[in-house]
């Protein structure tokens, strides 16, 4: 079979595995959330209301049904792209509280992943093409504590020492309360301000954004440092590599356009794991900032058990981690030649 039908085979199977990945995670959410103690009815009424109020609010919600029927039921609003009704937010739409907070993440988690790779390409660069140094061992460490450091507590950490102690950043929020947000064309602030013109703006929502992607972004580099410098350690002792040094080619060349261009090939596999991650760290960061995004309200629903906003979040969040999913492997495919199918 040649290369270009494996592939095309291959993308063809990856796409209609999908559903089937979808639907676990939509399974999956919906049982640990029957299946965790607490509720609805005390969340929204109180534990001092009558029992007769609960009934007919759990019968209103469904929540009386068998677990069977209930899982039908949810399936069959997710088939018409239905995620449900907020039981604490009035009775807005769960999808237009995802298309009111998801923006805010979205400018974060965009801001963070660049961090993450300019950090973490950069370090794990100069720590390999440096073995055996103090440079090295830095690289080292700095993927393992920036790896294991927990998100909330470095997060509380560097917001008390810039934010509060030193003053140079703002301690939450995406822009001031006291000052108009940009124009809402595209929901992210900094891209909204500058399609409008408005460079003062820009800065600002740019300053807001700054202190929460450089913590969330630091935290995740560690992941790409390490995979960087184990690849690029391991390319520059490749045979090509020796040859180019034997035809006189400087170091810097031989690192920059032979060596790690190909170590960064597995960076591109690992950018679809780490989403799951950005995700995850950007609920702890949006909490520890304040910063009105999805994972936050999200946050907010878990507290208040408000089941429908929970699942469609978590459902729309797992859709978002199987779509980049798929697209990193079908660009690690087309990228990597040795990938046989």
């Amino acid at each position: 079979m040649s290369r270009s039908k494996a592939l095309q085979y291959y993308i063809v199977s990856r796409l209609l595995f999908a559903p089937l990945q979808l639907l676990t995670i939509i399974t999956i959410v919906f049982l640990l959330l029957r299946a965790t103690p607490g509720d609805p009815a005390d969340a929204i009424l109180g534990g001092r209301a009558p029992e007769s109020a609960k009934e007919e609010l759990r019968k209103q919600l469904g929540l009386d049904l068998p677990i069977w029927l209930q899982y039908l039921n949810y399936l069959g609003h997710i088939l018409r792209f239905d995620l449900g009704t907020s039981l604490t937010s009035r009775g807005q739409n769960v999808g237009e509280i995802i298309g009111q907070y998801f923006p805010a993440t979205v400018e974060l988690a965009v801001c963070s992943m660049l961090v993450a790779l300019i950090v973490g390409i950069l370090v794990g660069t100069f720590s390999a093409s440096r073995p055996g140094t103090y440079f090295d061992v830095g690289g080292r460490l700095f993927g393992i504590i920036t790896y294991a450091l927990p998100m909330f507590w470095a997060g509380m950490l560097l917001q008390l020492i810039f934010s509060v102690q030193l003053g140079w950043f703002p301690n939450s929020n995406r822009f001031p309360p006291n000052l108009p947000a940009p124009a809402s064309m595209t929901g992210l602030y900094t891209i909204d301000s500058l399609l409008s013109g408005n460079f003062g703006q820009f800065l600002t929502a740019l300053h807001h954004l700054a202190l929460p992607s450089l913590t969330l972004g630091i935290l995740l580099s560690g992941i790409f440092e390490r995979i960087v410098r184990v690849n690029l350690k391991q390319t520059l002792k490749a045979d090509y590599v020796e040859a180019a040094r034997a035809r006189g080619i400087s170091e810097n060349k031989i690192l920059v356009s032979h060596a790690l261009k190909n170590a960064l090939i597995p960076v591109i596999t690992v950018l679809g794991l780490t989403f799951a991650s950005l995700l995850g760290g950007a609920i702890l960061t949006e909490v520890t900032f304040s910063w009105p995004g999805l994972a936050n309200r999200l946050y907010q629903a878990i507290s208040d058990r408000d089941y429908p906003t929970v699942q469609g979040v978590l459902v729309f969040f797992g859709a978002i981690v199987v779509s980049a999913s798929i697209l990193i492997d079908i660009l690690n495919a087309y990228v990597d030649p040795r990938i046989r199918y």
